[in-house]
């Protein structure tokens, strides 16, 4: 006696690679940017080394995007003051942000896919980037930790739809 084929039998496997290509292979930075808070922290180009400095230490943060109204001008980071700053001996209270800022940054919106995102960042050697809209607003940050949660959260999620299909639904 042969074997049977019965396609009834057979599970569908289509909700599960959907439910993973949906939350790992399509994401973009808008997935990402729907689960932080929206407000990022900027500084006045024309604020002062300082004053970015305790803004920094006040928001135990390392990074800050320089704005211009709705726009960004510029990033300014722990790096900057270390290399531009304190290195060069410059007086912190007395210089500006924008004379020491990283001018030319990378940016992206919110349909740049997490892996395009993840490259960029690989790439470049570059922790953040900012994410504008087609107007060059500013409408989030995205770092390389918020990446490494998201694809973090999206492992554990196909896990958990893997033992599933694997050991039955609980």
């Amino acid at each position: 006696m042969g074997l049977e084929f019965n396609l009834n039998s057979v599970p569908v496997l289509v909700p599960w690679e959907a439910a993973i290509s949906r939350r790992t292979l399509m994401a973009t930075l808008k997935d990402i940017l729907a689960g932080k808070d929206s407000k990022v922290i900027s500084v006045d180009p024309r604020a002062t080394v300082m004053e970015a400095a305790v803004l920094m230490n006040q928001y135990r943060i390392g990074f800050l995007v320089a704005m211009d109204g709705e726009r960004p001008v510029g990033v300014f980071s722990e790096r900057d003051i270390l290399r531009r700053v304190v290195v060069a001996r410059l007086d912190p209270g007395k210089t500006l942000v924008q004379e020491v800022m990283t001018t030319e940054m990378l940016v992206c919106n919110p349909t740049t896919s997490v892996e395009e995102a993840r490259s960029v960042m690989k790439n470049r050697r570059i922790r953040h980037l900012p994410v504008v809209d087609n107007n060059e607003r500013l409408v989030g940050l995205v770092s390389i930790g918020d990446l490494n949660a998201f694809n973090a959260n999206a492992q554990e999620q196909t896990l958990h739809v893997l033992r599933e299909y694997i050991y039955g639904r609980t």
